[in-house]
């Protein structure tokens, strides 16, 4: 018989030095009521369906032992001290299949690390990192997910006035980021570096030994696939702080994030990301920026030398680019359907890129149109067409792999908007209709013309939700 749904938390991140985190209790809100919940997460992580009051914070779950974690974070490359301004961790559940997951609540009130803020979120931003976060999922994409969005009943302060507010409940492998790495290299705590590095490698990385260069060069490999994995469907997250990159190798924080239409390397969403660091193309470099700053931060461990500390480092930083550009290469011959591999692959993609960028072609349509075989026979189709047919593997094979790798479907940018302001108005189908469209990206024959279609607005900008 299947096992009863219950809570199963435990709290080993809580077993580290006091230096990352601080007990915190969330603080009650006036009406809770619940938004949406997850309820096939709900299942693979063995928990209960509970009312509106646990996923808002007026009521903890059995077990609960709530922290606010502390970390430091590069913010557009200024070092400052940070933590869980917003955000609660209840403990992690262990799931019915022995996995390990943080329970998080986003929203629930003021840390010690608000600095002067409310704690609080707004509808809006909790729902959307609901949607794209499940999009994210759906894709294949590691990322944080969304358990549940429960209303608070307040009014939630901000510049634009006041507006509904929420609590998101959020799942993640971990909460552990280069910023937590920086925190204790910035409070020169050694031995509580040396800790939460090996507690790093038994949560995420029990494969390798307990050895410091071998975890950081785990830490680069998954992080080198998980940026070539957003930029093979066109997702800009936005925000590459360095307390924004999970050592876990998930997706973390989706606050000015958003999928290109049009294709451009230069496409930025955020409203503050005013000299794109953060644009499309400058991601991967972002990337390996972060990893140098985590480098930076690990140096003890590495070498007692520090001159030898930093010749290892040195050493390991470069890495990323090679490691990046294999799991791109890969991924963008699966979106083109190439089963062998040529030496010319790398020219004919970028072709196809340049071409892309000055017709102002989309990025995903253009894709699900080369899988779904509408184009026109322009001299690089034409090319393309000669190197897929000197594979040995018949075409089907192919187009099957194409299916795979392009999304029918993504979270349109003006859909979301569109569902967000349904949502806030008291209107949640809109929501409901995008997130079943976005949560079966790969289904081609679904004739959704509304969902595939682009959004007009030039200059879209997204905001970080605070």
């Amino acid at each position: 018989m299947p096992e009863t749904p219950a809570w199963r938390l435990e709290h080993s991140y809580s077993r580290l030095p006091g230096l990352f985190f601080t007990e915190v209790e969330p603080t009650p809100v006036a009406e809770p009521r619940l938004v949406i919940f997850n309820a096939s997460l709900a299942e693979q992580l063995g928990l209960p369906e509970e009312e509106a009051a646990v996923y808002a914070g007026n009521r903890l779950p059995p077990g609960a032992r709530p922290i606010a974690q502390a970390y430091a974070g590069h913010q557009y490359a200024h070092f400052t001290g940070l933590g869980d301004g917003r955000a609660i961790l209840l403990g992690e559940q262990i799931t019915p299949d022995g996995d390990r997951f943080d329970i998080q609540l986003k929203g629930p009130g003021p840390t010690p690390y608000s600095r002067r803020g409310d704690g609080r979120a707004a509808l809006g931003p909790m729902l959307r990192e609901y949607v794209i976060s499940e999009a994210m999922h759906a894709l294949g994409i590691p990322t944080t997910r969304s358990l549940a969005v429960a209303s608070t009943g307040e009014k939630v302060w901000r510049q634009d006035g006041g507006l509904p507010g929420a609590v998101l409940t959020r799942v993640a492998a971990s909460h552990i980021r280069v910023g937590t790495f920086e925190w204790a290299a910035a409070h020169r705590e050694v031995e509580g570096l040396r800790a939460l590095a090996e507690h790093t490698r038994q949560r995420h990385y029990p494969e390798i030994e307990n050895d410091p260069v071998a975890l950081y060069e785990a830490i680069l490999e998954r992080q080198a696939a998980l940026i070539a994995r957003w930029m093979l469907v066109g997702f800009v997250h936005g925000v590459m702080n360095t307390d924004n990159m999970a050592l876990s190798g998930e997706t973390i924080d989706y606050g000015p994030c958003a999928f290109m239409d049009a294709y451009h390397p230069e496409t930025v969403f955020s409203s503050i990301d005013r000299n794109g660091r953060y644009a499309y193309g400058n991601q991967p470099p972002i990337a390996q920026w972060n990893l140098a700053r985590l480098a930076e931060a690990m140096l003890p461990l590495f070498h007692a030398d520090e001159k030898q500390a930093v010749e290892i480092a040195n050493g390991l930083i470069p890495k990323f680019e090679p490691r990046f550009k294999h799991h791109w290469l890969a991924g963008m011959r699966a979106k083109l359907g190439l089963l062998t591999e040529e030496a010319e692959d790398a020219t004919l993609i970028q072709d196809l890129l340049n071409e892309m960028q000055e017709t102002e072609a989309d990025f995903t349509n253009t894709f699900a149109d080369l899988t779904n075989g509408r184009f026109e026979a322009k001299e690089w189709h034409q090319r393309w067409q000669s190197r897929l047919q000197r594979q040995p593997q018949p075409r089907e094979e192919s187009i099957a792999l194409m299916r795979r790798h392009n999304p029918a479907f993504i979270s349109r940018n003006h859909q979301v908007e569109e569902a967000l302001a349904a949502a806030q108005e008291g209107d949640i189908q809109p929501f409901h209709a995008l997130l079943d469209v976005v949560s079966h990206p790969w289904d081609h024959d679904r004739h959704l013309p509304d969902y595939a279609k682009p959004g007009t607005a030039a200059g879209y900008r997204t905001f970080c939700g605070t």
